[in-house]
């Protein structure tokens, strides 16, 4: 399906019934890589499965922002009408998430985000340098916006006012203490490390970040 904001179209998959959930893809992928725990996800809720922009069937852009994937993301739940949607992201999807809580603070119920950054210090070392590595060949913008974006303050952090809860596998690319200190500055949140995963083997073609999501969502 697709929706056209006043801004750029986005494609999305809708399943399910029940309370709203949006699913946020990481950098460079999009919205297939949740199809397992999706077949979890729409037993309990009406999932909206997102391509962002520059990603997938959405629309091509020349270059890319997370507070422009925010702001897509609000265009959508507000031109839906959804109301209080819980939202789910990886990676860039989960930065995307805290963003939005952060500049919206009644517009979601609660969000669970993986692997998630507030600046790109937050990436290990030797991702960093793969990562500057990839861009002084490719130029690409994916790996661009990663070595210049987010950056979320702890002041920012400390405005959220939903219910946060953070995931990430023991041996991330993102650093736990960065994850931790993220944790830290959100009143109402939850660090949960799964042990010997990487950043993405739980979520990516995996029921396992589904099932996490239904523990801690389903009675919301």
């Amino acid at each position: 399906m697709i929706l056209e904001t006043s801004k750029i179209k986005l494609f999305y998959e809708k399943s399910g019934t029940g309370k709203p959930i949006i699913l946020l893809h990481g950098n460079g992928e999009d919205h297939t890589i949740f199809q397992k725990s999706i077949s979890i996800l729409e037993k309990h809720f009406t999932v909206y499965a997102i391509d962002s922009r520059g990603h997938g069937s959405s629309s091509n852009v020349s270059e890319l922002h997370y507070e422009d994937m925010a702001e897509d993301i609000f265009d959508f739940i507000e031109m839906l009408e959804l109301e209080k949607p819980i939202v789910y992201g990886f990676s860039d999807g989960g930065i995307v998430a805290l963003l939005l809580s952060i500049k919206y603070p009644k517009l979601l119920s609660k969000i669970v985000v993986s692997g998630v950054n507030a600046n790109p210090k937050g990436i290990k070392t030797f991702w960093r340098l793969v990562f500057q590595l990839m861009y002084m060949f490719s130029k690409s913008m994916l790996f661009k916006l990663m070595l210049h974006e987010p950056n979320i303050t702890d002041g920012m952090l400390k405005r959220i006012e939903i219910p946060v809860v953070i995931t990430a596998g023991s041996k991330d690319m993102i650093s736990l203490s960065h994850m931790q200190k993220i944790a830290d500055n959100i009143s109402q949140s939850q660090f949960k490390v799964f042990e010997g995963e990487t950043h993405d083997s739980y979520v990516v073609n995996s029921e396992k970040i589904g099932e996490f999501i239904v523990t801690e969502c389903v009675s919301e």
